[in-house]
């Protein structure tokens, strides 16, 4: 019996996914890194491009990661520094801190768009479209299943 027999499908379809996502994960890496960015940053600056003008606080951007990002203040400090984002006070609410993207961060988003969708064609172009939007439909539904953690709460099955 094979090794990958004896483990059970789910196992296997687990470390597949998160084989191909690193891979993946790598591979916009390097792209972003030629950018002197790194794909949370990359993420940060999407996610600001499309709240539009009104911007968002800190929360709300680190709810829309697509990874948790445990220090989105350092994060967000270091794009100010180099002119990616800026933020400020609500006029109206001064503990409200709201973040908007700057025209030299969408700037640099607009040189990456052609770039990016170009490497997620090469990274896909092996697999017709009809079995991408199934892949696309499976993963949404295996997604649907999980709730995201709440940032900060402790586990249920820790004692």
């Amino acid at each position: 019996m094979s090794l990958s027999a004896a483990r059970p499908l789910e196992a296997r379809l687990f470390v597949a996914l998160l084989k191909t996502a690193d891979s993946l994960g790598a591979q916009a890496e390097q792209l972003l890194k030629s950018h002197s960015l790194t794909s949370a940053q990359y993420n940060v600056m999407r996610i600001l491009r499309g709240a539009g003008p009104s911007g968002l606080a800190c929360r709300a951007i680190s709810e829309r990661m697509i990874s948790h990002d445990p220090d989105m203040t350092r994060l967000l400090d270091r794009m100010e520094k180099r002119g990616l984002i800026t933020r400020s006070r609500h006029a109206e609410d001064r503990r409200v801190v709201k973040t908007h993207i700057t025209p030299a961060g969408l700037a640099l988003l607009k040189s990456l768009d052609q770039p990016v969708a170009e490497l997620h064609r090469r990274q896909f172009r092996h697999i017709p479209s009809a079995r991408l939007k199934s892949l696309i439909d499976l993963l949404e539904e295996v997604g649907m299943h999980f709730a995201p953690p709440q940032r900060g709460a402790v586990s249920q099955n820790r004692k």
